[in-house]
């Protein structure tokens, strides 16, 4: 059972990527909110795995952060829910937004997602609205994902903002990290280019 992989990034696909981990590459799903925050190609990374053994094949997941794979999985604990929807919703939804919407039942949040419906949202905050605290302790509050971002950014520095909060940083921590960026790689710089950005300046 593989539960984490370093190694450098070898190639990025439509619905996952590659990484490379002492010149064996592993193929590794993912959502497009994880592909778009990943590292580029040849630089390293750490993923969190969460492996899925079935007779014919054994498929991996992939997320930057711990309480990402947490939620894929807490996401699959409801009936109609598959990793491929789990992936799916949230690729649409922020970690922050999923317990705000759970914590609020919100069902009209939820159903943003593709793939899911009325009658799935509503079972989706039903279902989870006593699991979803658990993980609210890892430090996803619905309050830190109503918090606005720095006056005067451009769209796709508040979208950066949004991701690494989604990736398990603090709004402070992210709206930090982004706006020094930002001011480095000017304001036409866009969101996938100031995550990665943003993800290096918080790793020093």
């Amino acid at each position: 059972m593989i539960g984490k992989l370093r190694g450098l990034i070898d190639r990025l696909e439509e619905d996952g990527f590659i990484i490379d981990v002492g010149g064996v590459g592993y193929v590794v799903a993912a959502s497009a909110r994880t592909l778009a925050a990943l590292p580029p190609v040849g630089e390293p990374a750490e993923i969190w795995i969460e492996t899925m053994m079935r007779e014919d094949a054994i498929r991996l997941y992939g997320f930057l952060a711990r309480a990402e794979r947490d939620w894929f999985r807490l996401l699959q604990s409801v009936q109609g829910v598959g990793a491929k929807l789990a992936l799916a919703i949230l690729g649409a939804l922020s970690v922050e937004t999923l317990a705000d919407a759970i914590a609020r039942q919100d069902r009209a949040t939820m159903a943003r997602a593709p793939g899911v419906g009325a009658k799935l949202a509503a079972r989706l905050v039903l279902e989870l609205k006593d699991k979803a605290p658990a993980l609210g302790a890892a430090g996803f509050t619905p309050s830190d994902a109503a918090a606005p971002g720095p006056a005067g950014l451009p769209k796709a520095a508040d979208d950066a903002i949004l991701a690494l909060v989604s990736l398990g940083y603090s709004r402070a921590q992210a709206a930090a990290a982004i706006v020094k960026c930002s001011a480095a790689l000017g304001q036409e710089a866009a969101t996938a280019g100031l995550v990665r950005a943003g993800l290096r300046e918080l790793a020093q």
